[in-house]
């Protein structure tokens, strides 16, 4: 069985889609913080499948030793955090106390119950802005703002735990952008407040709920002045995490991967090509560039095909047009 913290999350949910999909039993904790019960039941309604959920917060060492003592858990997938990089900026307690101490708390739960598989949910904001692109595992790490601090600490963290912890192995999947939703548009991103992410916000906005997209810095040194990530489909980094899970069956210590398309596209072709696919207008206006954000920065997931045997399947336009199709079925 598989323990998912933040399993009612965006990229949680999706993971736990395939997971079940793929003969996987599954055990969800979340606290609901970022996410809505709701989703737990789209799970259920897309799979044809049920599992326990747990509305816990995963920091109460108590809470989830319950949950532990209460399965037979063979693997921990730990999405469980805070995600937002502006609002690290602005609140870097919050988030060195929620999202270290919840790893603490999992890698505990795993020591206490013989748990000996962590795949970690981690970040592509570990890398540091002076190096070259695409990044590679092995580019220099260092951060730029606390959210990325707090995924380099964690990786530390899980790393010390598994060389002193005989017969663990790690995954530390590196994201960059995921983007899109579930085909069947019953679960998506569906952020709180004002969307942290490129691609929710543009969805808000086409739909009108805001009035306007905010486009952060048009003088970065890219093709077009705005920045360039790179974009993922949700279900494709999903897939990973399947991956990541046989990898971790035949292998221990601790490995890390990038997940990602291997492609650069700025802020505004992403407005551009939002636009086109969905045939709608989105209202943009450039405001000043946020704290902590690099120019440009893209992948190199060769080391991911092949050790994981994972490549991306969707393309930049099946994740627009499966965001527009998830947004107009949950105005």
């Amino acid at each position: 069985m598989i323990l998912v913290t933040g399993g009612a999350g965006y990229i949680g949910s999706h993971t736990c889609v395939e997971l079940l999909e793929n003969g996987y039993d599954i055990v969800v904790a979340d606290n609901l913080t970022n996410s809505h019960h709701s989703v737990v039941e789209r799970v259920r309604e897309i799979t044809g499948k049920d599992f326990p959920f747990y509305e816990i917060n995963v920091c109460d060492e108590a809470a989830l030793g319950k949950l532990c003592a209460a399965h037979n858990i063979d693997c921990v997938i730990h999405f469980a955090g805070f995600k937002a990089v502006g609002e690290s900026v602005a609140m870097p307690l919050s988030y060195y106390q929620n999202n270290i101490v919840s790893t603490i708390s999992v890698l505990k739960a795993m020591q206490q119950h013989g748990i000996k598989n962590i795949i970690f949910s981690s970040s592509a904001t570990v890398y540091s802005g002076e190096n070259a692109i695409p990044y590679t595992e092995d580019s220099l790490r260092g951060c730029t703002n606390p959210y990325g601090w707090t995924k380099y600490m964690c990786e530390q963290i899980i790393t010390d735990t598994v060389a002193a912890c005989e017969g663990m192995s790690a995954v530390l999947l590196r994201y960059f952008n995921p983007v899109g939703a579930h085909e069947s548009g019953l679960i998506g991103e569906d952020p709180i407040g004002i969307p942290n992410n490129l691609l929710p916000f543009i969805s808000q906005t086409a739909i009108g709920k805001h009035k306007e997209l905010l486009v952060y810095g048009d003088d970065y040194d890219t093709k077009d002045g705005t920045g360039v990530r790179d974009y993922i489909h949700v279900t494709d980094l999903a897939a990973g995490h399947v991956a990541a899970i046989k990898y971790c069956n035949l292998n221990i210590g601790t490995e890390a991967f990038n997940l990602g398309s291997g492609e650069g596209t700025s802020v505004l072709e992403m407005i551009t090509a939002f636009e086109a696919v969905n045939n709608v207008k989105v209202p943009y206006r450039v405001a000043p560039r946020r704290a902590g954000d690099l120019a440009s920065y893209y992948a190199d997931p060769k080391k991911a095909a092949r050790l994981l045997g994972w490549h991306t399947q969707k393309s930049l336009e099946d994740g627009l047009v499966d965001t527009w199709r998830w947004q107009t079925n949950n105005e």
